[in-house]
């Protein structure tokens, strides 16, 4: 246990939520333990913002959340803070790389979620995820406001591929990072989960050091090289494991709740039972 923990930053799917997208009646108990100690709780995800309504009501969030990986961060109420897109030319190109690879991309601004055909794979998955539903139609028709692009296939070293290729054409002029094995999200240089860590410290005040992160893919991994503490879920991969200060139980085991538990609040608490 840390004494000098302050703030309290969590993934949400495969981390606060389990597989099929059910925050446990223990995760909702271990972030009311931690206001009780005087600890701050948010959350961030590759989301859109109002895809995490489901885990924020019921969490009582009253921080800032951090949507598309930090592209948009928003009060409570759903009003924006701050907003980080991507250029037309970034865009454009991300979206033809997706598509020379054979994977499908989506497009997100901070209203709408457009896809190429709402029947295409993980789209009715998405939807039951985010509880809204996408638009159907030409993904390129405007580009002027992008905040995310998708390329989601469930060929998963194609994936693999696909977020090197970007990359490497993206240059670090904008973030690919995979958020699920079958995801990899494009976002502007500044919209990733370390600079959440960063943008939480400049408008709340409280030193990265004092924050403990929660995740489980590769794109959290940003944010467990900026904060004082990280926790990675048992189902990571070893890359991400390696970059935790800690390993939980896996989100299916309550790896949230146990993480939270034994690492930041000190309780006696068993990760494997």
């Amino acid at each position: 246990m840390s004494d000098g923990i302050r703030l309290v930053l969590a993934d949400v799917d495969g981390t606060l939520v389990t597989r099929e997208k059910i925050l446990t009646p223990r995760a909702v108990r271990a972030v009311e333990k931690l206001r009780e100690r005087g600890i701050v709780f948010a959350i961030t995800s590759g989301r859109p913002p109002r895809g995490m309504a489901m885990v924020a009501e019921p969490l009582k969030i009253d921080q800032p959340i951090a949507g598309f990986n930090g592209g948009v961060m928003v009060r409570p109420d759903w009003s924006v803070i701050e907003a980080r897109t991507l250029t037309e030319a970034q865009a454009k190109t991300v979206i033809g790389i997706i598509r020379d690879h054979g994977a499908d991309p989506w497009v997100y601004t901070q209203q709408d979620w457009i896809v190429g055909k709402v029947d295409a794979p993980h789209v009715a998955r998405e939807q039951w995820t985010v509880k809204f539903p996408p638009k159907e139609g030409d993904i390129a028709a405007d580009l002027s406001a992008v905040v995310k692009i998708t390329g989601v296939s469930d060929d998963l070293e194609l994936m693999k591929r696909l977020e090197h290729d970007l990359r490497e054409a993206l240059g670090g002029e904008a973030s690919a990072a995979l958020s699920q094995p079958y995801y990899v999200d494009v976002t502007n240089k500044k919209a990733n989960k370390g600079d959440v860590v960063r943008t939480l410290e400049r408008l709340l005040g409280i030193p990265a050091m004092q924050m403990a992160t929660l995740g489980d893919q590769p794109n959290d991994m940003l944010m467990f090289a900026d904060s004082g503490m990280s926790i990675a879920m048992g189902q990571a991969s070893d890359e991400v494991k390696k970059a935790a200060t800690y390993v939980s139980a896996s989100s299916e085991e309550e790896g949230f709740a146990k993480g939270v538990e034994k690492f930041i609040l000190g309780e006696d608490v068993s990760i494997e039972g």
